[in-house]
């Protein structure tokens, strides 16, 4: 077999790689210490957030060692914008997927063959595939592979949100081909994860690397929910007018609707699911990917391994299924490290109907009970009087220095009440009507709401009829909502959601508990604490360049059949516009500009600062 060495030089550093190829001045966080260690022939487990800078780890090691990067990645969008991104930057990289005909993949190996790839991205089960296998052994043998990498490690776990069978049978690179340095990547995994990712994939001796989980560019936000779609379209017109992001749903029907309601409403939307065919859903997401101010509306069938950088919002419309799912979910935003927002609407039907749901699952006990204590640490975030990003990190066992300043909570500390009688008077009318009853109908019973249902089932009989006539319907579903939340109630989906006392409930009962509870806060009585989101970035004062700047990198980019971030990142161009380059020197010293990058498109962008100038003069 003919190999030929990566077309770096072979004794280049990795400060070099980064400068000269990716056009960076320094490495954040671990990631020197990460790309030595791998580049060296050491295991890794890498688990640093999104947008931390994760891909770096091994593609730099993989451009210093001879032979090719092999890397393992879940999702064909993925691959494909991994690999268009390091071509522009110069890099010999292509992918293999089922997407691509006989020729185009013919095409590939050939070029695998040769010695003329420098990171060639695979789907794990093209990977196990043994026709592969056998050409991998080959090359291995001719010292011709750089390393593994495995991107999103976490779909190794069965407890985790993106399991993928085809992940546990990773363990044959260990097996087969020991010689062959390997790292494992995620942005998500809590303890149980981790432990799981390093036995599953044979990692017990490989170095970790684990960084902060903190986001400090996203600002994280809760809201009550009262009228659900105005809500969100209040937040998009106040704060997100111009803006592309993803609104996750529950459900493909609430996604359809949701879509179909925004687009009503003037917003550039678009449905995501499992049950679009495929033609929609490639460009549905093409269009999110290359397109500038697009909202995504989907299942959490879309967004694992979207690379685009400039989500500047994420809004949950529903209850994601654990802490984990929310953090990943809500990492999509900001990954450029530009200001992005984190919005949740969350009431008492998500926490009864997500309860109902595990419920009624086909899981195994024990797996039911894992997600029970993961949504159990999602509603506490939730109902939380704390710092969001406190809360978050504490959950992945990490400590945050101080209040953030940024989320909801530290902006507009929430107050507080002793809820102890209202708790004692909440849980007493469940047990007296019988311990099978929705929260409205409760309510009902608590204010002295003679309804039908009421009188049917001669509540208004009950010692609890009308003891809780100082509070208003509104008010006592948020106690509901806060008591199924901190366990004092829990909903039986035998009973359609009917709420059922916890042994946590009888001290309260008992007079022996204290109970404080967050003061929800009308929706017109809150002040807005969101960032305004005009043409341009947060702190980027003229518009008209950076309108310009955009238009050009889209112009090129369209051109070339790419999503504009694939040429230049938003966080880049802010650069630019702050560095303001005369000549392409001082163009070489904007971050993000390579010279690969430098010698395609300086003069263009230099003309487009020259042009506003002289329309300015």
């Amino acid at each position: 077999m003919d190999t030929l060495p990566n077309s770096r030089n072979q004794q280049s550093t990795p400060a070099q790689v980064l400068h000269e190829v990716f056009g960076y001045s320094r490495f954040r966080g671990a990631q020197q210490d990460i790309v030595e260690h791998v580049a060296n022939g050491g295991d890794a487990l890498v688990l640093m957030p999104t947008g931390g800078g994760k891909s770096l780890c091994y593609q730099i090691p993989a451009l210093l060692r001879h032979g090719v990067g092999i890397v393992i990645s879940p999702l064909i969008a993925l691959m494909q914008d991994q690999v268009a991104a390091l071509l522009q930057l110069g890099v010999r990289a292509a992918f293999l997927n089922s997407s691509m005909d006989a020729q185009a993949s013919r095409e590939v190996q050939q070029a695998l063959h040769k010695g003329e790839l420098d990171l060639l991205y695979v789907a794990p089960e093209r990977l196990l595939n043994d026709n592969f296998l056998g050409m991998l052994t080959r090359m291995v043998e001719a010292e011709a592979v750089a390393l593994f990498a495995i991107d999103e490690a976490h779909c190794v776990s069965q407890w985790g949100h993106d399991f993928r069978p085809d992940y546990r049978a990773l363990t044959i690179l260990h097996e087969r081909f020991p010689s062959v340095p390997r790292i494992a990547l995620t942005a998500t995994a809590d303890a149980p994860t981790r432990a799981e990712i390093l036995e599953r994939l044979a990692l017990q001796d490989a170095r970790q690397f684990v960084s902060s989980f903190d986001r400090p560019n996203i600002r994280y936000r809760v809201v009550q929910k009262n009228n659900a779609r105005q809500q969100l379209s209040a937040f998009l017109d106040s704060e997100h007018a111009n803006d592309a992001g993803v609104v996750y749903c529950l459900s493909r029907k609430k996604v359809d609707e949701t879509a179909a309601w925004l687009q009503e409403q003037g917003w550039d939307a678009l449905p995501y699911h499992a049950g679009l065919d495929g033609q929609t859903r490639a460009y549905n997401q093409s269009r999110f990917l290359r397109e500038d101010g697009v909202v995504m509306v989907a299942t959490v069938a879309f967004g694992m391994g979207i690379d685009k950088p400039n989500v500047r919002f994420v809004a949950h419309l529903d209850l994601p299924k654990s802490m984990e799912a929310y953090y990943q979910e809500t990492g999509r935003a900001g990954r450029d490290g530009l200001p992005a927002n984190a919005w949740l609407a969350y009431g008492l039907g998500d926490v009864v109907s997500m309860r109902s749901m595990l419920d009624a699952g086909e899981a195994s006990e024990e797996r039911k009970r894992v997600e029970r204590q993961k949504l159990d640490a999602l509603l506490g975030y939730c109902e939380s009087t704390a710092c969001r990003h406190q809360t978050l990190l504490r959950y992945f066992g990490e400590a945050h220095p101080g209040s953030c300043g940024e989320c909801d909570n530290c902006l507009q500390p929430p107050e507080t009440w002793d809820a102890t009688e209202a708790a004692r008077m909440a849980l007493s009318c469940v047990y007296r009507t019988g311990q099978r009853f929705g929260a409205g109908h409760l309510s009902d019973v608590l204010i002295g709401k003679m309804t039908p249902q009421v009188e049917r089932h001669a509540h208004h009989q009950q010692s609890t009829f009308g003891i809780g006539k100082d509070l208003a319907s509104t008010q006592w579903s948020s106690v509901f909502r806060q008591l199924i939340a901190h366990g004092y109630l829990t909903a039986d989906i035998e009973a359609y959601g009917g709420l059922q006392l916890t042994a946590e409930a009888r001290p309260v009962l008992r007079g022996e508990q204290t109970v404080w509870l967050r003061r929800d806060v009308q929706p017109d009585k809150r002040k807005r604490v969101g960032r305004s989101s005009n043409s341009a970035p947060s702190g980027v004062q003229d518009n008209s360049l950076w309108a310009a700047l955009k238009a050009k990198r889209m112009e090129l980019a369209r051109a070339q059949g790419v999503p504009p971030y694939v040429i230049f990142h938003d966080s880049t161009l802010v650069e630019m516009m702050s560095v303001h380059p005369l000549n392409l020197e001082q163009m070489g010293r904007v971050s993000g500009i390579g010279q690969a990058k430098l010698a395609r498109y300086g003069d263009e962008f230099l003309k487009v600062f020259e042009d506003v100038a002289n329309a300015g003069g």
